[in-house]
């Protein structure tokens, strides 16, 4: 990778991936490519270049790559899965509509392209409990819908033309960065920083629920790794299980109270949310991704849990 072009990158994945590549790749360029309404600020904003890049404007995005001399897109568009249930056809429209206008501008410029997937790729009668690589993906939400079609025409431009497509099926995904808008997984994120400001916590996720979930540094990490792995190495593309800690919420509660006994918790479950958490795996199983490019996470849930309060309290003015 040299001249990448990071689309949704004011995100919660965008915002740190974008700064990591910058710092990681300085000889080349790296893009920060947004919406009107969501722009990059800050050092974002300052560190590099930025343009419009909606994914629904095949024109537009075919102007950034060729501006820019793009080689590889971190294609970040799409609705979370709390917010995709009260808006489908949208979640559709970006996540697949802008996904076809990608891979057929990679198809014409020779791009590679990263598109995530996610736990939502799975349904209620995946095998829940270390799940399977390469198993069945009956989803129920129209996000996970979204993430199945998104990995059989990632996989299906490769095959038919040739186009390097790569994915990681991200858990949930917790930071002090950017705040979280509108996952099933979320939960996790707010629960600290409401035990950082000393608020109580509504939980809307029920008690027993396990999903799996990752420290950010890791998912930015395999973002990095995968597009860098050797081709030659993978026999999967779209798309990678990889794992790092699975637990349900009292775990994680518990975990916080180890460093801020005063943490109060109240349940108040948003049966939309439950519906979808209950229909994802507990746990995957990542065995392919650490034998086909070398996965290994680097945090669990206690080296988190510190480094998420200590870089919150800096961030909220809390000691």
């Amino acid at each position: 990778m040299k001249n990448i072009l990071v689309v949704g990158s004011t995100g919660q994945i965008g915002s740190e991936l974008t700064m990591k590549l910058r710092r990681e790749i300085p000889q080349g360029t790296v893009v920060a490519g947004y919406i009107p309404g969501a722009e990059p600020k800050g050092e974002l904003l300052e560190s590099g270049p930025s343009a419009i890049a909606d994914v629904r404007d095949a024109a537009g995005l075919a102007d950034i790559v060729t501006r820019y001399k793009i080689d590889t897109i971190y294609n970040l568009a799409a609705l979370l899965s709390a917010v995709a249930e009260r808006k489908p056809l949208l979640a559709w429209d970006i996540q697949m509509n802008g996904l076809l206008n990608i891979l057929e501008i990679a198809r014409e410029k020779g791009v590679a392209v990263f598109t995530p997937s996610s736990i939502g790729s799975f349904g209620p009668e995946t095998p829940h409990v270390g799940t399977p690589q390469d198993t069945i993906q009956r989803p129920r939400s129209m996000y996970g819908v979204t993430k199945v079609a998104t990995e059989l025409l990632s996989d299906y431009y490769f095959h038919k033309y040739g186009v390097d497509t790569r994915s990681v099926r991200f858990p949930g995904l917790i930071s002090y960065t950017t705040l979280p808008g509108g996952g099933t997984t979320d939960y996790a994120v707010e629960v600290y920083y409401s035990a950082v400001k000393g608020e109580e916590f509504i939980c809307p996720i029920a008690p027993g629920t396990y999903m799996d979930m990752m420290y950010m540094p890791d998912a930015l990490r395999a973002a990095v790794m995968l597009m860098e792995a050797d081709p030659s190495r993978l026999k999967h593309r779209n798309s990678f299980n990889i794992a790092s800690m699975s637990f349900e919420p009292e775990q994680i509660f518990g975990k916080i109270r180890e460093y801020i006994p005063s943490l109060q918790v109240r349940y108040e479950v948003d049966p939309v949310r439950q519906a979808i958490a209950t229909s994802w795996p507990d746990s995957m199983d990542d065995s392919c991704a650490r034998a086909e490019w070398d996965w290994k996470p680097s945090f669990d849930m206690d080296s988190m849990t510190v480094d998420m309060i200590k870089n919150l309290r800096i961030k909220l003015g809390v000691k």
